[in-house]
């Protein structure tokens, strides 16, 4: 998986006079979990464009003077009104200890359905895996190639040996529905070969 690097600072101070005073100076207050304790940091919020605003799914690289840290982004909290970023959680990455985060959906190749005037629903554009953080991917891959028409593409058919997809076995990533207008072109040739055509004895 693609890492973005975060520059910043460990900040000594926590309480919310020191937050405010952050936010105040265009900082965004993070905290870093998953290690021996936490790490209280900031960091500029322009640096947060790329991680946050974007489907795609990122590993963090955190830099903090000396220090370094592989992460991912557990929760962030966004003003209400403004969308200004007010304070955003990471949880620590290890080599050896596998890791749960939502990866997106890539809808790959061609639906013989949806050439034929289907349409295609894409039911889950997330995905919540487990892997270690060498085998995290970027996308999931739905190949829609084989869906005809009313056909549903289940979690199932989307199981990889370098990570663990954790969802219910029925759960639908993708289904090609029957659009209006496929359906009424059906009616209508169904209705037609059951009338009679006339001058015929």
């Amino acid at each position: 998986m693609k890492s973005i690097t975060i520059k910043g600072s460990e900040r000594e101070s926590v309480g919310k006079v020191a937050t405010k005073a952050l936010r105040n100076a265009g900082l965004v207050p993070c905290v870093l979990y998953g290690g021996n304790q936490a790490v209280h940091f900031s960091a500029e919020e322009m640096a947060f464009k790329n991680l946050v605003y974007t489907p795609n799914a990122h590993t963090v690289v955190i830099e903090l003077g000396k220090k370094t840290y592989n992460a991912i982004l557990q929760d962030i909290q966004v003003h209400p009104v403004s969308d200004k970023i007010l304070h955003i959680d990471f949880f620590e990455l290890f080599e050896d200890k596998e890791i749960t985060m939502e990866v997106p959906v890539k809808v790959v190749g061609v639906s013989p359905g949806v050439l034929l005037g289907g349409v295609l629903r894409l039911n889950q554009r997330r995905l919540k895996v487990k892997a270690l953080p060498k085998n995290l991917p970027d996308f999931i891959d739905a190949d829609i190639s084989s869906m005809e028409m009313g056909n549903k593409l289940y979690v199932t058919k989307l199981v990889s040996d370098h990570y663990k997809l954790l969802h219910p076995e029925n759960t639908v990533v993708a289904q090609v529905r029957i659009s209006r207008a496929a359906m009424k072109a059906a009616q209508e040739a169904a209705k037609a070969a059951k009338t009679p055509t006339k001058g015929k004895k």
